[in-house]
């Protein structure tokens, strides 16, 4: 049985930044496979729609923040692995928080279960710059 969920990029004082939904094949799934799953979705409808602004988890590569995402300063394809293992990298690193059901996920391999009433938020944490 497939479920759809809201996804939900926030920041640190919960304000809904940029939500769509996302289906998953699973009822469980393990955190590593949400962030394929997110990554691969975001970046298949960039390739398709070719927009201003690249709205996903990782800036690309040859890109500058923008207000509502990333602009690559030259219009091309992205390529989805790199930004997966950046991805990954970053949950790592806590550079990426992932909050299900308002819970901190901790591991890639932890198993979420999901449900139709599942939230699940990502939050990018930004390190402060000083001098």
């Amino acid at each position: 049985m497939s479920i759809t969920l809201t996804l939900r990029d926030e920041n640190m004082t919960g304000e809904t930044l940029h939500e769509w939904a996302l289906e998953f094949p699973e009822e469980t799934i393990e955190v590593r496979e949400l962030i394929r799953s997110r990554v691969y979705q975001e970046v298949q409808d960039y390739n398709q729609t070719s927009p201003e602004t690249y709205r996903g988890l990782i800036q690309p590569n040859d890109s500058e923040q923008t207000l509502n995402g990333f602009r690559l300063k030259k219009k091309r394809k992205i390529d989805w692995k790199p930004q997966f293992e950046k991805a990954i990298e970053a949950f790592k690193e806590n550079q990426i928080l992932i909050l299900v059901d308002q819970k901190q996920v901790g591991d890639l391999d932890d198993l979420i279960t999901l449900t139709p009433s599942t939230k699940i938020s990502f939050l990018r944490l930004t390190l402060l710059v000083g001098g």
